[in-house]
């Protein structure tokens, strides 16, 4: 259903609509509802939670501060998904926001914060970046979130990366190709200085680090995020 309204819910929706049980939003996607969108009982709304596809629910009540819905039937079944993990560089707030939102829309599964020498920033708001994740799925169509990691230095995201996942770090300047598309895989972006000489070395001491290349120019952290990730979407995979 192109342009319908989309909410991220957490409650189990086959259940919901199998027992017929009601579901109450949650204040904020009332308001949205009710006094922004001005939606009535009796409106269509769509609704996914990451694990059971999407369903089709319709409002059954809604006064002020409440809508309550019920589940009707599923619109869409819950589909395979790249699992690409974009670890990045922790930026300021409004930078980290974006690149929070348009790799949601891009489809990565994780996002990992990370706290190199020449980051700018040492925290995250995780309900606000989970409450941008679930605006950037709703609006782009998506059936889940991407998982949410606290800020971690880059040594110990090294230490426990999995051997078996290939990590492909962006590096500027950089002659080397751009990386390959691939259903599984992790893109580290740096911060806005480049990493450090000890990083690089820390990085080529990884055997599942392989450097690449976004392009001729020097990019912003945020930009490099989505251009690395378009790349290893960019063709069908085996």
């Amino acid at each position: 259903m192109p342009g319908s309204i989309r909410l991220f819910v957490a409650a189990p929706l086959a259940a919901l609509a199998a027992s017929g049980a009601e579901l109450h939003a949650t204040p904020a996607q009332a308001h949205y509802l009710i006094h922004v969108l001005r939606r009535a009982p009796g409106d269509p709304v769509l609704l996914f939670n990451g694990a059971d596809g999407e369903w089709q629910a319709r409002i059954a009540r809604a006064r002020r501060g409440e809508a309550v819905l019920t589940v009707e039937h599923r619109t869409r079944a819950q589909a395979p998904e790249t699992d690409l993990w974009l670890a990045f560089a922790l930026l300021k707030r409004d930078a980290t926001d974006l690149l929070v939102r348009q790799a949601t829309e891009l489809g990565a599964s994780a996002l990992l914060p990370v706290l190199s020498a020449r980051t700018n920033a040492a925290r995250t708001n995780p309900e606000r970046l989970a409450a941008i994740a679930a605006e950037a799925a709703e609006q782009s169509e998506r059936l889940s979130l991407p998982v949410l990691h606290p800020p971690r230095a880059l040594a110990d995201l090294l230490a426990t990366w999995p051997a078996d996942r290939p990590l492909f770090a962006a590096m500027e300047r950089s002659a080397a190709p751009p990386p390959p598309p691939c259903a599984r895989a992790g893109l580290l972006i740096g911060p806005e200085g480049g990493f450090t000489d000890a990083e690089l070395d820390l990085l080529g001491s990884r055997p599942f680090v392989t450097p690449v290349g976004l392009g001729p120019r020097i990019l912003r952290a945020e930009t490099a995020a989505l251009a690395g990730l378009a790349l290893l979407q960019a063709a069908p995979r085996d």
